[in-house]
């Protein structure tokens, strides 16, 4: 079988190229247009598979998007491409309604043609529990058919991409599944998000932000489940159907930070014998910042039998553990990403 998968030199995209290679026999077509976040060489471990293509191009160019269906002949498509941090959508909207929705759109559109020919072609459209808005901090999960409710930019831009996955297959009758996952942590992650951030400040001296108290609750997936649960997904998952991912682990941002904190006293201590957590700093809250989010994934397990094999604690532990031992991967990015503040909505 061969794969599209868009955005394939992101955070996830390349979680799922790594791990479809590596213990699939499909092949792949990395179609990623490497704006700031994206970076091949987190596919450096299989860049040189037989099994493996990478493609430049604007998913919002659809001469580009159609030229690449005729050359591969692709059996579906795994689409991640998209627009992803909060803060910069505050900050500028219009990137992530012109890739996010018109992005979805045109692949969505081009699928739908193709498939008149190819009448088993998969459209598996990857989003985020962020559609559904927040939840109260005591009680409640959502399910695949909690309302939407998006609070951000981002997520009402994601929230739409999900209607139209859902429109064409209802109106043109695409092979389409959606998936919703909770935040995603692991190696290769962009170091604007919450966790790489702290501990690149942290190995730096620098103040590690936390909005507000710190009081905001995240259910943290990791990054190498959540690649096995979109695989199990789009290779076994019922077409028309919505699939909820998430890690089982609730925990507030500022636990998240001083847990950090601790890994990082035990593997990689302070100089000054001082520690991590004393660099937390509280800063202004994010204009519009969900309170809590919390996935039931009971369907996915239930349906698909797929389930996290890591725990926070076990995760994060790896996590920290990697940026330690692979600052090839990240020093470069400084460059792209000077770790100011955004989302501040001036």
């Amino acid at each position: 079988m061969k794969i599209i998968v868009t955005g394939g030199a992101g955070f996830i995209g390349s979680a799922v190229i790594r791990h479809l290679i590596k213990n699939t026999e499909h092949s792949v077509i990395c179609l990623d247009n490497l704006t700031y976040a994206g970076n091949l060489a987190s596919l450096k471990e299989i860049e040189k598979s037989d099994r493996y293509c990478f493609e430049k191009a604007d998913i919002c160019d659809r001469k580009a998007v159609e030229a690449i269906f005729e050359k591969h002949q692709p059996d579906g498509i795994m689409h991640l491409a998209a627009e992803s941090h909060v803060d910069r959508s505050i900050d500028g909207p219009a990137a992530f309604i012109n890739t996010n929705i018109f992005g979805t759109y045109t692949l969505l559109d081009v699928s739908r043609f193709y498939a008149k020919e190819h009448p088993d072609f998969r459209f598996h459209h990857i989003s985020t529990d962020e559609v559904y808005g927040d939840l109260p901090l005591e009680g409640g999960m959502f399910t695949e058919e909690t309302p939407y409710d998006p609070s951000s930019p981002y997520s009402a831009s994601k929230a739409s991409s999900d209607h139209l996955v859902r429109a064409w297959h209802r109106t043109y009758g695409l092979n389409t599944m959606v998936t919703n996952c909770s935040n995603n942590y692991g190696p290769y992650h962009f170091p604007e998000k919450l966790i790489p951030l702290v501990i690149l400040n942290a190995l730096d001296g620098k103040p590690l932000p936390v909005y507000g108290k710190g009081e905001q609750v995240r259910d943290w997936l990791f990054v190498e489940d959540h690649a096995r649960a979109l695989c199990t997904v789009f290779l076994t998952g019922k077409p028309g159907e919505t699939y909820n991912i998430g890690g089982h682990n609730e925990k507030q941002n500022i636990e998240v930070v001083r847990t950090i904190c601790g890994i990082l006293d035990e593997l990689s201590p302070r100089k000054d014998g001082k520690k991590y957590a004393e660099q937390i700093t509280f800063v202004t809250d994010r204009p519009g910042h969900d309170l809590r989010y919390a996935i039931d994934a009971s369907k996915i397990e239930r349906e698909l039998g797929w389930k996290p094999q890591e725990t926070f604690e076990t995760g994060l532990k790896k996590t920290v553990k990697w940026y330690l031992d692979n600052k090839w991967w990240w020093e470069p990015l400084r460059e792209k990403y000077n770790r100011e503040r955004l989302g501040l909505n001036k």
